[in-house]
């Protein structure tokens, strides 16, 4: 089969999918989790458990650049900064995370950051500060980390991920804001196609950023 040719019937089949996401949220919950164990869909929600909380943490470690070897950073990027329980769940408190989920268990997730937590960790503080600058006057919201397990790559959990965020937030915030390592490259063209713009480059620590906003 043509390459071209069968991406687009695969854009065509997740077209479908997302219409028949749509209509099926309007179910009783019960049953729309059913629906969703039978078919095997990608279900997206807020975290609402511990235990989701820890499914993050083990995506995260077996992500982080320490963990990764130099081919897979190229091809499928990496996350640079690790979190303890203890300040993922002080964050899920006050604004809860968006997670994309297989049969229950966590497959990618997209952390949810006020801004009030700009001092919980040194090495986001500066990036708090230039955004203030960046962006004087509004009320933006920071996406903390995003990463979707090996596994379920280059199937739509990126995008669909970042459309149930917008869904979930969008109405309460400017714009969403966040930054991406100046080396992940794959990363950062992902989140350009999701519709992130370049605000401005900077450097901490040693390591090069990229601040990207959202403009949803």
């Amino acid at each position: 089969m043509d390459v071209n040719m069968e991406s687009s019937m695969f854009q065509i089949f997740r077209l479908k999918v997302i219409l028949l996401q749509s209509k099926i949220r309007l179910l009783p919950r019960q049953i729309l989790d059913s629906l969703f164990t039978i078919t095997g869909m990608i279900k997206y929600e807020r975290v609402s458990s511990k235990q989701q909380l820890r499914e993050i943490l083990e995506i995260q470690s077996r992500a982080i650049k320490h963990n990764v070897s130099v081919e897979e950073q190229k091809s499928d990027g990496f996350i640079t900064i690790p979190h303890t329980f203890e300040v993922l769940n002080k964050m899920n408190e006050a604004a809860a995370h968006c997670v994309a989920l297989k049969e229950g268990k966590v497959v990618g997730y997209a952390l949810v950051m006020l801004q009030t937590f700009r001092n919980e960790m040194d090495i986001l503080v500066p990036m708090f500060e230039t955004a203030d600058q960046l962006l004087p006057g509004l009320n933006y919201l920071v996406m903390g980390q995003v990463c979707i397990d090996k596994s379920y790559r280059g199937k739509g959990v990126f995008r669909g991920l970042y459309n149930f965020y917008k869904s979930e937030l969008a109405d309460k915030y400017d714009c969403l804001f966040t930054e991406v390592a100046t080396e992940n490259k794959r990363s950062l063209q992902a989140h350009l196609a999701i519709g992130f713009k370049v605000l401005d480059t900077q450097v901490t620590d040693g390591t090069s950023w990229e601040l990207v906003c959202w403009d949803w």
